[in-house]
């Protein structure tokens, strides 16, 4: 947890649900995977994961410029953060998610927490609730995945760090010379989404995002209220297809919610009772 999202606004509406000064999602971006990444990043998503380049909202000095006014931006970043001491970037395969009740004392994220704190635009999450009396075919426990996302509608913002990596191998005008990364902080699952998983992204509300995105607020006091504050009851929750376990799968149908007849050994989030 949180190993799946999805992100399915253009970046030309996150400039505008979230006050973005500069669009830097043009700008070349260097990409781990083996393959093209499909879709390609900073189209709609409907199923990122870990090694995806997906659009990020930070701030930081216009034109990477010390001394330049601060701007907020949306950049495409990697998803799994690789420390900028990393020996080489499979660290990121391991890092995609930091553990609000320790990020700031653990040496990976610490930096970041005080300096490099972005946002992460999502639809809502993915997460697989084990069933308590459901079998799969090969005998094990079945995992039924579920979408959660804001009951309110309005846009959801993990919060997250990032990092930059440099690769010494590359010369230093080389575009590749460079892995933007990120990680999303998770926190205890509040009641109900406990049903399904024991952790849960931490969303943050409009008000803070200013203070989390702030690069100079470096206030650890300031940045541990942030970490604490999950207000309860602010999402919904679903079943939803098995096709989203592949992360090749894509599009708006893997929101589409199941039937009860599809349903097998789930727990209801809400009440408890165990459907199918």
């Amino acid at each position: 947890m949180c190993g799946r999202y999805a992100s399915s606004a253009r970046p030309e509406d996150l400039v505008e649900e979230f006050d973005i000064e500069a669009d830097r999602t043009r700008e070349p971006v260097r990409s781990i995977l083996s393959s093209l990444q499909s879709p390609p990043a900073g189209q709609p998503d409907f199923n990122v994961a870990p090694t995806k380049a997906a659009p990020v909202v930070l701030t930081r000095a216009a034109g990477g410029h010390s001394g330049a006014a601060a701007e907020r931006q949306l950049r495409l970043l990697t998803w799994g953060l690789v420390p900028s001491w990393a020996p080489d970037i499979k660290v990121g395969l391991r890092l995609i998610n930091a553990r609000s009740e320790s990020v700031l004392g653990k040496p990976s994220f610490a930096r970041a927490a005080a300096f490099r704190r972005c946002l992460v635009p999502a639809d809502g999450w993915y997460e697989w609730q084990v069933s308590p009396t459901a079998r799969d075919p090969k005998g094990r426990p079945r995992k039924q995945p579920f979408f959660i996302h804001r009951s309110d509608g309005h846009p959801m913002a993990m919060a997250a760090l990032y990092e930059f990596w440099r690769d010494t191998s590359v010369a230093q005008d080389d575009p590749d010379a460079w892995l933007s990364t990120y990680a999303i902080i998770t926190t205890r699952a509040e009641p109900g989404l406990d049903r399904i998983h024991d952790r849960q992204p931490l969303v943050l509300e409009r008000e803070s995002w200013q203070d989390w995105l702030n690069p100079i607020q470096n206030d650890l006091s300031r940045v541990k209220a942030h970490l604490e504050s999950s207000a309860p009851g602010r999402f919904d929750a679903y079943p939803v297809s098995a096709a989203v376990n592949s992360s090749r799968s894509n599009g708006a149908r893997l929101l589409e919610p199941l039937g009860l007849a599809d349903l097998s050994g789930v727990v209801d989030p809400t009440t408890g009772e165990i459907i199918g």
